[in-house]
């Protein structure tokens, strides 16, 4: 019941950013005392590392079947609305009526764009050779006409910093329930799926390990029921700024998994949810929502900006 169909991105660049006193560089001979720490720190937190700042947040990337033209201007579509998204933080403009006129021309903002074989070094397996062949294509846009859409649209680009997220994230299916880590085996798909939905929307996240949550009494634990205040301190501990909560109940009758989110901002909780979707989407929605409270386009629950 954990598997998913949806396709996901695997090829997502993952390091480790370790934490150092306000973030400032620090040139040192790492002696072996140093060199056992930073391990175990690289040990308990899994980072995504794609820079939400500068030219890739104006790049996309999407799976198509082909090379053709046909499969390539859909896949720019596709990368389009992600890109618009991505740049300015609005998780709302997904599915957006408004952006039709646009994504029909999406070819014509496009600056660049390159294919990488999913199947590459794999036999041909049909007559035409690429008819199901999944590739990666990348676009990158030009980055003034991404703005001037945002300009459009009544929103703009969020260039400032964005804050690292450490994302708590339970899974209820019946008697099964986790919690996604960093380096536990049962959870190796929602781990990629999250660090692709990180990446797709932009934004720096880390998982905790099994051990993390060993030592720090959350394992086993209901998430909905943890108070923020004791999860703070355990992503600032490991380097993040503030922790997101999701609880994933999958549903039978609708298919698709039921999901609550929660996040501290300001003083304030905010909380949004959704129904009868894939995990992969479920975690798009959740850090989509975070961004789109972080870059101050509003409350993905649709409570009123105060």
């Amino acid at each position: 019941m954990f598997q998913d169909k949806s396709l996901r991105n695997r090829g997502s660049l993952i390091v480790v950013d370790l934490p150092m006193a306000r973030r400032q560089p620090v040139l040192i001979w790492p002696g072996a005392a140093t060199i056992v720490r930073i391990l175990l720190v690289a040990l308990v937190w899994c980072a995504s590392a794609m820079a939400a700042a500068g030219a890739d947040l104006y790049r996309a990337q999407t799976v198509v079947t082909g090379q053709d033209e046909a499969n390539r201007i859909s896949g720019f579509a596709s990368c389009l609305e992600d890109v618009l998204i991505k740049v300015s933080g609005a998780q709302k403009l997904a599915g957006d009526r408004r952006l039709a006129a646009y994504k029909s021309n999406a070819k014509s903002f496009v600056r660049a764009f390159n294919y990488r074989d999913q199947f590459l070094g794999k036999p041909i397996r049909d007559e035409q050779g690429t008819r199901d062949r999944p590739y990666d294509l990348t676009v990158d846009f030009e980055e003034k006409k991404i703005d001037d859409i945002l300009k459009a649209l009544g929103l703009k680009p969020w260039l400032s910093y964005r804050p690292r997220l450490a994302v708590f994230v339970e899974m209820e299916n019946g008697t099964r329930n986790f919690i996604v880590t960093a380096d536990g085996a049962q959870s190796d798909l929602q781990r990629d799926a999250l660090l692709a939905a990180a990446d797709r929307r932009g934004m720096n996240i880390a998982l905790p390990s099994v051990a993390a949550l060993a030592k720090s009494g959350l394992e086993g634990a209901k998430l909905e029921t943890v108070p923020a205040s004791t999860l703070a301190p355990l992503a600032i501990e490991q380097g993040e700024e503030l922790a997101l909560v999701g609880h994933l109940i999958w549903n039978d009758r609708e298919l698709g998994w039921g999901t609550r989110w929660r996040m501290d901002w300001q003083g304030r909780t905010h909380r949004w949810q959704i129904r009868g979707v894939t995990f992969d989407e479920a975690f798009r929605r959740g850090i989509g929502g975070a961004a789109q409270i972080l870059s101050d386009n509003g409350d993905p629950g649709g409570r009123p900006r105060r």
